[in-house]
């Protein structure tokens, strides 16, 4: 199958949120023919082309009806969520004639990032029953205001220092802060009452669409591409692939890997552990047997990668310098930030090799420590084999990233092929 960037943008645009990223890629499978199952089922008739969603995380299985209990699985993880805004319980803030938003700041956000951006506001709503509901408002909501250089004369000299708490209030209005008036314009947006709603979990997010750039249209610019190129990559993958012959093709898209993924939903949680018993289970397994599968298995761990700074060279390990559009990157951390090993990064390049893929290989300098994934951490939860690749890009955990246009449809290529093998 050809993937085809335009539904990348697609999945991005309407993807404000990490549960409208899941949502979007079950959308997806939907369309392919994936069954939703709940979770909270005993899995007594399981469907071979199947997905489980819980929270922002979702899990999506494709197997061969004839497969083995001890027959391998092929997993793709990734995750859902990425760094933001994140709005307070209690929203309605201000001061000196101003409406302001509380908010929290999630993950390892680029703060100067977020300013002077119309920002939207998009998430899910709990309501009085127990039920959510998915709300996504992308008119322009609220900004957060940058401090006239009039007022800061030194700041190009001495650098922006952002306080979280202080500085990165947005401002929504004018005149005296309400309490309630947020809950109240958040309902009628969602179409719900707002006595109905007991509270929400909604991000801020740069309302500019996804945009290819360029004379040579070869850059896609667009908030959230970490990680949901990934995300995007994995489901088009899924959906494209044929019935693997003797083994399982597994896609985990995981929420709070920006946080840590210590939750329900994240990777160091239970959820894909459970899903891949439950599926031996359905299937006849022993405990022994599927114990076995998960030893001949393997994951590969899409998150993206850091592109050469053509500002900041000095900054890249020399001789690992991922470029964009040069393939997807395979990364290495001896010190376990990575989970890939030699034998795994070989099973990588053989993928890539088949799929007629370039690649490339990321490792951080001895002196700027680099970030995790979840990679590590299903290695050390289930044993499994795991390599960690990702697609190249700039401004990583901006409110606006950049990446090649290439990438991504090359990863959802190789995914595809190691998901039929």
């Amino acid at each position: 199958m050809s993937h085809d960037l335009t539904d990348l943008i697609d999945y991005l645009d309407a993807s404000p949120s990490p549960w409208h990223a899941a949502a979007s890629s079950a959308e997806r499978l939907t369309n392919a023919g994936f069954s939703e199952v709940p979770f909270t089922d005993e899995w007594a008739d399981v469907p071979d082309n199947g997905f489980v969603r819980r929270g922002a995380a979702l899990v999506a299985w494709r197997r061969d009806p004839a497969a083995s209990p001890t027959d391998p699985v092929h997993i793709v993880g990734a995750h859902t969520d990425s760094p933001c805004l994140r709005v307070k319980p209690n929203a309605d803030a201000g001061g000196y004639g101003w409406k302001q938003l509380a908010v929290e700041v999630y993950g390892g956000v680029l703060l100067n990032s977020w300013l002077d951006r119309d920002l939207g506001v998009a998430g899910t709503l709990v309501l009085a029953d127990g039920s959510s509901r998915l709300v996504a408002v992308h008119d322009a909501v609220a900004r957060v205001p940058q401090l006239a250089i009039h007022l800061d004369r030194d700041v190009n000299e001495r650098g922006l220092v952002l306080d979280k708490q202080q500085h990165l209030s947005p401002v929504w209005g004018v005149g005296q802060a309400v309490n309630g008036e947020f809950r109240n314009w958040i309902a009628a947006a969602a179409g719900v009452s707002a006595t109905d709603v007991r509270t929400w979990d909604l991000c801020m997010f740069d309302r500019t669409p996804a945009q290819v750039l360029g004379p040579d249209a070869s850059l896609l610019a667009s908030g959230r591409l970490d990680n949901q190129a990934s995300c995007w990559a994995a489901t088009s993958a899924l959906c494209a692939a044929s019935a693997p012959q003797g083994s399982t093709a597994v896609i985990a898209l995981f929420d709070h890997e920006e946080v840590g993924s210590e939750s329900t939903s994240g990777a160091a949680g239970p959820l894909l552990e459970h899903v891949l018993e439950r599926l031996a289970l359905a299937r006849g397994a022993s405990r022994g047997q599927y114990l076995a599968q998960l030893a001949a298995s393997s994951c590969i761990s899409a998150d993206n990668a850091h592109s050469v700074h053509p500002n900041y060279p000095e900054r890249h390990e020399a001789g690992h310098r991922p470029m964009v559009n040069a393939g997807p990157a395979i990364k290495l951390n001896h010190n376990q930030r990575y989970a890939t090993s030699a034998a795994t990064a070989a099973m990588a390049q053989r993928l890539f090799q088949t799929a007629g893929v370039p690649w490339q290989t990321f490792v951080s300098r001895n002196n700027m420590p680099c970030g995790s994934t979840i990679g590590p951490i299903t290695a050390t939860r289930l044993g499994i084999d795991t390599v960690d690749v990702g697609v190249p890009q700039l401004s990583m955990h901006s409110a606006r990233e950049l990446c090649g246009t290439s990438d991504p449809v090359w990863l959802a290529a190789a995914l595809e092929v190691y998901f039929e093998g």
